[in-house]
């Protein structure tokens, strides 16, 4: 008989499980998606603000991964992904515009040259010195990033250079990121006996200074994929499915919603959960106890998208956006104008922007928690980025806006705590023969990331029913 597959979850990770099921076990497969929302794409969400088409989840992915390029040639997009412009972001710190520092790894610099007139001028000196300074790194340490860039190169270098990359990534401070975690190559080389963080630091912006640009997105924004994924696919995605465990029968796997049968008493040879791993860790309660603890225990992160659309001819400040130092009295963490970041989101229609919100630890509150919340974040957004503008010697843009939206991810990341991607590994190494795990949780948070790990479940959950088929 044909393989019967379950999927859980329909963002990018469950669906390119699918899409690689179909081509891996043909057209007489049975694969079905359960997606507990009433549409797919997880936080792949493009919707129309002000008349134009505009990404409020993920907006963009690196194209010097191979992952989503290479998913993307196979979809047949490739001539729809476009590159930015050559605008850069700027830093908010101290009240005003800063250059976004370069050389630099994730905001940490590869020279003191890189935050001079940025960091506190002691800061500057102690990175400008750190490579005569004693050094001990113990091979395997996982301190968190802000741990270790202040020791070696002060905490006013981690508040306005670091945060504010990882922040944007991760939605956490750098204190909450482990480097081994976020940073896998900087953690190598401090292994391999690098004499520094300077060092290491230099070696890899070298490694990293490729010609051609470094992100790209497509013309229609992430709906292209989402879409191309779902057709070729050619699964069963049924929507407001929600699965809450699973159960092993003599022939495979049912799923369960409460006490009762989601799939109509349906059995699967397989299950990929590609749902939050927290999520994951609930439904294999029952048939993973150690497995589902780990998962369970991940902390997560909200955060929260302000799509605005301002009046054609509206004027934004020359950057590509601008990044929030830790400590600023700025409401958002930070911008992206869009229609400066991408030449296809220029011209004659609205003028977008993006404004986001909320870090691990500093979620934003919902409209249950607080009534009216989202035209309070709507007002704030509008009235730093008017700051903004003033800082960049542009008008007030604030009374132009046409249209607005306003995106909640909530426990939409996970945290990239030390010690996660060990945890990580001993849960997927803790699950039952014939289910495996997807998402963001275990193998890095951006679009690329999920769609690698999608591809290495799906790779593990052949391999389980091979041998399954063998004895």
């Amino acid at each position: 008989m044909s393989p019967r597959i379950a999927v859980v979850g329909a963002g990018v990770s469950g669906l390119t499980a699918a899409f690689r099921l179909r081509r891996r076990l043909g057209p007489d497969a049975r694969i079905d998606v359960y997606e507990p929302g009433a549409s797919v794409g997880g936080i792949l969400t493009t919707v129309d603000v002000g008349g134009r088409s505009v990404d409020v989840g993920a907006e963009a992915f690196i194209v010097r991964r191979p992952e989503a390029v290479d998913l993307i040639a196979e979809l047949g997009l490739t001539d729809r992904v476009v590159a930015p412009t050559g605008a850069r972001p700027a830093v908010w710190a101290d009240g005003r515009l800063h250059d976004l520092p370069r050389p630099a790894l994730m905001g940490i610099p590869a020279d003191a040259d890189a935050v001079e007139g940025l960091a506190d001028p002691a800061d500057v000196e102690r990175t400008r010195a750190e490579a005569q300074r004693p050094w001990q790194w113990t091979p395997g340490a996982d301190p968190s990033i802000g741990e270790l860039v202040a020791d070696r190169f002060g905490p006013s270098v981690v508040a306005r250079s670091v945060d504010p990359m990882l922040g944007g990534v991760y939605s956490s401070l750098a204190g909450d990121i482990g480097v081994r975690e976020a940073l896998p190559a900087l953690a190598a080389k401090l292994d391999a006996g690098a004499p520094g963080l300077t060092a290491a630091v230099g070696e890899l912006v070298g490694v990293s200074a490729a010609s051609g640009p470094v992100f790209g997105t497509l013309l229609g924004g992430y709906r292209e994929l989402v879409d191309a994924l779902v057709a070729a696919a050619a699964a069963d995605v049924r929507t407001h499915s929600v699965v809450t465990g699973l159960s092993r029968t003599s022939a495979g796997w049912s799923l369960l919603a409460g006490d009762r049968d989601t799939g109509a008493g349906e059995t699967y040879d397989g299950v990929v959960l590609a749902v939050p791993a927290w999520t994951a860790g609930i439904i294999l309660s029952g048939v993973a106890g150690e497995s589902a603890a780990i998962l369970r225990s991940v902390e997560r992160a909200s955060s929260v998208v302000v799509s605005l659309a301002f009046e054609p001819g509206s004027v934004l400040p020359q950057h590509s956006g601008v990044l929030v130092a830790t400590g600023e009295d700025l409401h958002a963490k930070a911008f992206t104008f869009s229609s400066r970041k991408w030449a296809h989101l220029d011209g004659d229609g609205p003028v977008s922007v993006r404004a986001s919100f909320g870090r691990f630890g500093q979620a934003v509150p919902d409209d249950c928690v607080e009534p009216g919340v989202d035209d309070r974040i709507r007002r704030e957004a509008l009235a730093d980025l008017d700051r903004v503008c003033a800082a960049a010697g542009v008008p007030a843009i604030s009374a132009r806006l046409a249209d607005h939206r306003v995106q909640r991810w909530t426990n939409g990341l996970p945290r990239y705590a030390p010690g996660h991607l060990a945890a990580m590994a001993d849960a997927y190494a803790a699950r039952p023969e014939g289910v495996v795990l997807a998402g963001s949780a275990y193998a890095g948070v951006g679009v690329p990331a999920c769609i690698g790990q999608a591809t290495r479940a799906v790779d593990d959950l052949l391999a389980d029913l091979d041998r399954d088929r063998s004895t």
